[in-house]
């Protein structure tokens, strides 16, 4: 094919590859979104088979209908309150992919030799090192970040203060062994270190980082393994992949930095850090719990619910973990069959992946237009009848707002305990990833429903339906 228009059609794609990203900002453009992305990429890939040669075409139909199997298997199987962990092996996926395409290009040059010389042999020898670094940094952290959320390895931080260390000293190798590697023939040996320092890194830096900033982490992964797309397109000198690597990079960093704001976090203090520990005069547990705490049934709170003309259902990982967004959305349909206006109040870093409670509750079928944001929601709490919390510990931990010698002091939350009765599901008065008590459980306005998130709801619905 005419080499014009090759990059006319890689042109045509990285439009939809935008076009697709746009869509995916709101829920009701988001199929759009996906389909208009997923034609971009058909696009890229049929008009690359033409126009490179290809060793084996049969090879190439044995990996798409691979691909297409485990892809349609992981997809029908797979749990949506599994999907953090989806998400952590397809940005490790990317990250494995790209290492594959640099390490083909390296032991091709060794053994064939390369005809580019002089600058232009160092650029590719640096692109084709930088995309093992952050490929190999990519696979290596995204499986910790897998085992971690699949509670494989403890969710919270592994490691010591001087881990910081540790990683400056192992990424200040790895950018030797790219300057040596760069700069002479050093062959096999300096590459094999190069990928297992690199392994290393990517496992000590997300071992310290706990389950509260795991959301950050996601973002941040993905970002890598964009990142390390677009450093192999330059390596195969392919336009579109060095496009649709820059903007899932570049989308990656932005999302990152929306999970941090929404912590009142920086990412410095997320990568080499973990959680402040709470100072000597924070709140303990039964300070704040002792002869406070009001335990109610579902009998009562629907006497509450019963009148009430404005609720704001709060999700939490509680509600992921129990599997109970199909109950909640019943009861929400109950209620609003009854009159009662309801919404559900969705913090950005609730659950364990940005946008996990609005996957789960869209999985469930509730209206794109019910799911509210933490900006949209505060306002409204001082107007709701009933607020229910639903397994969302710290972000609606009021702590954030109160105790400057809290670990999550200044971090923006949902104030619930503003609305004028709040209910609040969980098993226990265990406390959330960061480790603290919430005083929204003693709260004079706040009631407990203890038991499993699902099963408390359905005897909620169940009760409001025998009222009726």
């Amino acid at each position: 094919m005419n080499t014009m228009v090759i990059n006319l059609f890689y042109l045509l794609s990285a439009l939809l590859f935008v076009l697709g990203i746009k869509g995916l900002t709101r829920p009701k453009t988001a199929p759009r979104g996906n389909g208009l992305a997923a034609l971009g990429m058909l696009v890229a890939i049929v008009v690359t088979l033409l126009d490179r040669q290809v060793v084996s075409y049969q090879l190439v139909v044995v990996g798409l209908g691979l691909g297409a199997l485990i892809g349609t298997l992981m997809a029908k199987r797979v749990q949506m309150t599994a999907m953090p962990q989806m998400v952590a092996i397809l940005n490790g996926l990317g990250g494995g992919a790209s290492l594959g395409v640099a390490a083909a290009s390296y032991f091709s040059a060794l053994v064939q030799g390369s005809e580019a010389s002089g600058a232009e042999l160092l650029v590719a020898n640096t692109a084709v090192m930088l995309t093992v670094l952050i490929g190999t940094v990519t696979f290596s952290g995204s499986a910790v970040a897998f085992a971690k959320l699949q509670e494989i390895l403890p969710g919270q931080p592994i490691g010591f203060s001087g881990m910081k260390f540790i990683n400056l000293g192992l990424l200040l190798l790895a950018l030797g062994c790219i300057w040596t590697l760069v700069t002479g023939p050093v062959g096999v040996a300096g590459f094999v270190l190069l990928v297992t320092v690199s392994l290393i890194l990517g496992v000590t830096l997300v071992m310290p980082i706990g389950g509260a900033d795991m959301p950050v982490v996601i973002a941040l992964l993905n970002s890598y393994s964009g990142i390390a797309a677009a450093a192999a397109g330059f390596i195969m000198g392919n336009n579109v992949l060095i496009v649709s690597g820059a903007l899932v990079g570049a989308s990656g960093i932005i999302l990152t930095q929306i999970m941090c704001a929404a912590m009142n976090r920086s990412l410095i203090n997320v990568l080499f850090g973990k959680m402040a520990e709470a100072d000597a005069n924070s709140i303990e547990a039964d300070e704040v719990y002792a002869g406070k705490v009001k335990s109610s049934t579902p009998e009562e709170v629907s006497l509450l619910l019963e009148n009430a003309e404005r609720v704001v259902i709060v999700p939490g990982f509680g509600m992921a973990m129990a599997q109970a967004q199909h109950a909640v959305r019943e009861l929400a349909d109950t209620l609003q069959n009854r009159g009662t206006t309801v919404e559900f109040a969705i913090h950005p870093v609730a659950g364990r992946m940005p946008g996990h409670m609005n996957v789960l509750l869209a999985e469930a079928e509730v209206d794109y237009d019910a799911m509210k944001t933490m900006e949209q929601s505060n306002p409204n709490f001082s107007k709701t009848d009933v607020a229910i919390v639903i397994g969302a510990n710290d972000v609606t931990n009021p702590m954030a707002r109160e105790d400057k010698g809290s670990p999550i002091y200044g971090m923006p939350i949902l104030n619930v305990d503003q609305a004028r009765n709040v209910v609040i599901v969980k098993r226990s008065l265990s406390p959330g990833f960061a480790g603290l008590p919430n005083p929204l459980f003693a709260r004079d306005n706040a009631v407990m429903l203890f038991g499993d998130g699902k099963q408390a709801i359905m005897d909620l619905t169940s009760a409001l339906h025998e009222a009726a």
